[in-house]
């Protein structure tokens, strides 16, 4: 038998094992809870970090990357700034501030187009009444131009004329810009009276030499002929404005392969190159044009030629620089927008510069060997050619070559003699004076007889009326 004092320490024992037991499960208890509440607080704290640095990011999308991203709308050149830690990109949180930023850029430039789009709208609306009272007023001066013969009258039409005539081309390139039809439409005009038509819209226009290297009859079509006198009229516009008052600009028409190309140089200060490839974009018609990209005050004449050029399928380089330091500005009318009138059915305008084909294709081909100088072989010197100056006369114009003949030459005709560059004339007397502005003026009148400017109607209502029809597409602009 088990005594009671080996029971009872039998007893002891296992007490003292099971509160061992339970002292050490406390323990680990304890522990196991001390090592949770430090991941807790270590959680905690990361946690506390974690939402600091979203507060900042959100606060730094907010203050700096969503104006920046507004500003890139209209001004790309504007940087957009990145996250402020730089480990956020990449993350589902920095792409989703991303996608923020991108999504506010679609919608404000979404909504600006819009707006510039209203904006276009009304003022189309508005500058299609002042171009009606401009025609009225045209044909009202026009009308006391025929009527009235005494000189400092007729002085006063002309310039009053001449300034509406220029209030008229800011109008109708402000009119093309917002989308606008170009107005009337045209017959098919010689290439040259459209030309000589732009030119005679700027005050300038004294200033501007025509070179004509083109074959006679060279016309455009109708569709083409106001898009064309536009285009050249804001090309000079822009040569004229940006060089000195003492200086020439010098406009070029000659064949290429392609067509035709109306080549502008002028001696102004020229443009960098930052100005020349926003001007390059601009009449490349690529872009979709805003209002507010223009200036304040808008610069629209760039503008107009990018839409001309999408629209009617031309050509415009301002991308290379003139011979004389300024810019030159190349014209290009595809074959497809050319046509041909007999010069003798439908001559040019008057006031259009000759082209100086005309001589050299009249000339027969000499008869006899044409190898030998009349220098060499011993003959007397003789008369130029028909059409060809001496040497002592080629500062007056193009240089000219002799031809090498031994044949007899016939006297030069005037009609054959190439036009040269015409000289200043001293003051002349009112008379005088009312003449050449009469001759001026039919001059002008048959320009635009040629173009069609003529078709305005007497209420001035007709090309507001031709422009609703189609109205969806149609200064100093560097």
């Amino acid at each position: 038998m088990i005594e009671l004092p080996d029971l009872a320490a039998g007893g002891l024992t296992a007490g003292t094992l099971s509160a061992l037991a339970l002292a050490g499960g406390l323990l680990r208890a304890r522990r196991r809870q001390a090592r949770q509440r430090a991941e807790i607080a270590a959680l905690r704290t990361r946690l506390d970090g974690s939402l600091k640095a979203v507060t900042a990011e959100v606060e730094h999308l907010a203050t700096r990357r969503v104006p920046a991203a507004a500003r890139r709308v209209a001004h790309p050149h504007v940087t957009v700034p990145g996250p402020l830690q730089p480990l956020t990109a990449g993350t589902p949180l920095g792409i989703a501030l991303e996608n923020v930023v991108l999504a506010l850029q679609a919608e404000t430039a979404a909504q600006r187009t819009s707006v510039d789009a209203a904006a276009q709208a009304g003022m189309r609306g508005a500058v299609r009444e002042i171009q009606a009272a401009l025609y009225r007023l045209q044909d009202a001066l026009r009308g006391l131009q025929q009527r009235y013969d005494e000189p400092e009258l007729a002085q006063t039409l002309f310039r009053l004329d001449h300034e509406n005539e220029q209030s008229l081309r800011r109008a109708q390139v402000t009119a093309v810009v917002c989308g606008a039809w170009v107005g009337l439409a045209r017959e098919e005009s010689h290439l040259v009276d459209a030309v000589t038509g732009g030119q005679a819209r700027l005050a300038g226009y004294h200033r501007v030499q025509v070179h004509n290297h083109l074959e006679p009859g060279t016309a455009l079509v109708s569709h083409a002929v106001e898009p064309v006198a536009i285009i050249v009229a804001e090309l000079l516009d822009n040569a004229l404005r940006h060089s000195a008052p003492d200086t020439d600009v010098v406009v070029s028409l000659q064949h290429v392969h392609h067509g035709v190309c109306v080549t502008v140089d002028d001696a102004g200060l020229g443009m960098t190159r930052d100005e020349r490839e926003r001007a390059q974009r601009l009449v490349a018609g690529d872009e979709p044009i805003l209002l507010t990209d223009l200036g304040d005050p808008p610069r629209m004449g760039l503008a107009a030629i990018g839409r001309l050029t999408r629209q009617f399928d031309l050509g415009v380089d301002v991308s290379s620089a003139s011979p004389y330091g300024g810019v030159r500005a190349v014209l290009r009318v595809d074959t497809h927008l050319l046509s041909h009138l007999d010069p003798a059915e439908r001559p040019p305008a008057a006031s259009a510069p000759r082209t100086t084909r005309t001589a050299r294709q009249a000339l027969p081909d000499p008869p006899g060997p044409s190898h030998a100088y009349g220098a060499e072989t011993g003959a007397p010197e003789r008369e130029p050619a028909p059409g060809h100056h001496a040497p002592q006369d080629e500062d007056d114009g193009l240089p000219q070559r002799r031809r090498r003949t031994r044949s007899a030459a016939p006297a030069p005709t005037p009609e054959r003699t190439p036009e040269r560059t015409p000289q200043r004339r001293p003051a002349r007397s009112p008379e005088e004076a009312a003449a050449a502005l009469g001759a001026l003026q039919s001059g002008t009148a048959a320009a635009r007889a040629a173009t069609g400017n003529t078709g305005a109607g007497g209420t001035g209502d007709a090309p507001a009326d031709q422009t609703d029809q189609t109205d969806d597409e149609g200064g100093a602009a560097r």
